[in-house]
């Protein structure tokens, strides 16, 4: 179990991945990610090179949403925001989230490099994300094939050099 009071993360299980497909796609959920099958998580769950993680927030330990981590083993030291889905929204869960997965990546993983991409319609996520020093480092114009045709990517990312200097200046704060 990482995290704080407010927001936890422990490690999914395969019997949690009822859970994440029903997260995964809730119509509300679905048009902002590229959801994956069953055997995708259970991969996810199982490889070292992945951190899949179940969000739990409050005193209850509710599931809140899911995240992924990819390249925690990479010699590049680059992690990838795979996936954070966020099922309870507005509460302030989303950002609370990122910050404890940005202390993950660079103080717990010794990331060099912290990334995501995130589709350009989802200006609600580009906006959290804007906030909290990722960089914008360009766009994958129309990679994802959807049933309406094709969407483009944003690529973001933070540096450990950008984290350091945000945590000098009190912004990482949980």
């Amino acid at each position: 179990m990482i995290g704080s009071a407010r927001i936890r993360l422990r490690p999914t299980l395969v019997d949690d991945l009822d859970y994440v497909l029903t997260v995964e796609n809730d119509p509300v959920n679905r048009p902002a990610i590229t959801p994956w099958e069953r055997t995708q998580h259970e991969a996810a769950v199982r490889f070292p090179d992945f951190r899949h993680f179940i969000v739990e927030a409050g005193d209850s330990a509710e599931p809140a949403g899911f995240v992924i981590l990819v390249g925690c083993r990479s010699p590049h030291r680059s992690i990838e925001l795979k996936r954070m889905v966020i099922q309870r929204k507005g509460e302030g869960l989303g950002r609370a989230c990122l910050r404890l997965l940005k202390k993950i990546a660079f103080e717990d993983l010794g990331a060099h490099r912290f990334w995501l991409d995130v589709k350009v319609h989802n200006v609600r996520a580009k906006a959290l994300y804007d906030k909290e020093g990722f960089v914008e480092e360009g766009r994958l114009r129309e990679c994802v094939r959807t049933e309406g045709g094709y969407e483009s990517l944003v690529v973001m990312s933070l540096l450990d050099r950008e984290y350091a200097e945000r945590r000098r200046a009190s912004l990482e704060d949980a």
